[in-house]
């Protein structure tokens, strides 16, 4: 009896220290569980280069205004930011800088055109070292011997570079040219070859001309020597989260957002 008596309090003593082990290990299951449950939502936003510095600003303020979602940027040329789209890059919605790359989408079938609308509008200008002592009036000034180097984005891909060959050759001045071009990957690498005076002369959107004080616009191209500078966005076939892509579409299109694109020189396409 009294090896009966000592053995059983450390036999209920062991049982409970197992009963506190399993149950907090429970604890603990449920408590990642719901950590996990309680994760962001991360859109995926394919942007193009122009719109970095607005969609910075915009970013925390959606943020806050709808918790639960974060909201994960990428910015590069339209015509990379399609690429990426069709080789199955993570991608809840395109805003790109031209109409193109957003048509070619919705005939591949990665974009339903019924989710697509023009957001914003921009204009084309040249823009020079804010220390040029060059004099220019317009584009056509470009072949005057003095200027050496020209940047503009790689046409093929990069919007801007597109509609800068089309002001150009609108001029009659394309081909006398082609000696002097500097290509760049997206019009932000543009404009940051005029600051460093890597070029003597570069064609961006009037939105990153605003954002830069190392530059001077010294010429707006005509509005009818190129094709309308349009901002088109859409949400893709593929998006895992296409309710939450849809607030933030409709977001985008409302006027809290149409404001900052208008600090930032844009023109919005109507709002919400």
């Amino acid at each position: 009896m009294k090896w009966y008596s000592r053995v059983t309090p450390m036999l209920v003593m062991l049982v409970l220290l197992i009963s506190a082990i399993v149950g907090c290990s429970s604890s603990n299951n449920h408590q990642g569980n719901h950590s996990n449950s309680s994760a962001p939502t991360e859109l995926y936003v394919l942007a193009a280069a122009s719109l970095a510095d607005a969609m910075k600003e915009l970013t925390p303020i959606y943020e806050s205004s709808h918790p639960g979602q974060k909201l994960v940027i990428s910015y590069g040329s339209s015509g990379t930011l399609q690429q990426q789209i069709e080789q199955g890059a993570p991608a809840d919605l395109f805003v790109s800088a031209a109409s193109k790359q957003m048509k070619a989408l919705v005939e591949k079938d990665f974009i339903d055109a019924q989710n697509t609308m023009d957001l914003l509008k921009n204009q084309l200008v040249l823009v020079v070292p804010k220390n040029t002592e060059t004099p220019f009036k317009g584009f056509e000034d470009l072949q005057n011997p003095a200027v050496k180097k020209v940047a503009i984005g790689h046409p093929e891909s990069v919007p801007a570079g597109t509609y800068a060959k089309e002001t150009l050759a609108n001029l009659n001045v394309w081909d006398p040219l082609q000696s002097k071009f500097v290509f760049a990957k997206d019009v932000r690498q543009v404009l940051s070859y005029v600051e460093t005076g890597n070029v003597d002369a570069g064609i961006v959107y009037k939105t990153d001309a605003a954002s830069s004080d190392k530059v001077t616009i010294a010429a707006t191209a005509d509005e009818k020597s190129h094709s309308p500078i349009v901002y088109p966005m859409g949400v893709t076939k593929n998006s895992k989260h296409p309710n939450e892509a849809q607030i933030l579409y409709k977001w985008l299109h409302g006027s809290e957002a149409a404001s900052v694109f208008a600090k930032y020189g844009f023109d919005p396409v109507g709002k919400q």
